[in-house]
């Protein structure tokens, strides 16, 4: 999967959270300041040449959906910076973030006690 550019991600996340759509829906959907459409548009075609999103003929409309979860992407996404910037250790990388004050003691002891769970966030302990 290749790296996908600020404009790709931030597009990714509004067709993500809208599902299946035109560019007008995933238009409406998007924080102000919206791109203009052409530029959707052409975000949207590459995203399609990618393999992120797969198209169908709606009348004289396309239709467009994620080929890939979130989920995947994410999990993607995260195992190369976890690999690029942290020598693949992910102890690195939550140290990172400590260091950088921004993980606090109570969201350590939290991830902490998630692992123990064997990663479930939502059980009960």
């Amino acid at each position: 999967m290749e790296k996908l550019t600020i404009q790709e991600e931030q597009a990714m996340q509004v067709i993500w959270k809208t599902g299946d759509g035109n560019i007008k829906m995933f238009l409406e959907n998007m924080d102000p300041p919206q791109p203009p459409y052409t530029t959707l548009a052409s975000t949207v075609k590459n995203l399609e040449k990618k393999g992120l999103l797969q198209s169908r003929l709606v009348g004289n409309t396309y239709m467009y959906k994620p080929a890939i979860t979130e989920e995947e992407y994410k999990k993607h996404f995260m195992s190369g910076v976890v690999k690029d910037y942290f020598d693949n250790s992910y102890k690195q990388l939550v140290n990172f973030f400590v260091e950088q004050k921004k993980l606090s003691p109570k969201e350590l002891k939290d991830i902490i006690e998630m692992i123990e769970r064997g990663g479930d966030k939502t059980r009960e302990k």
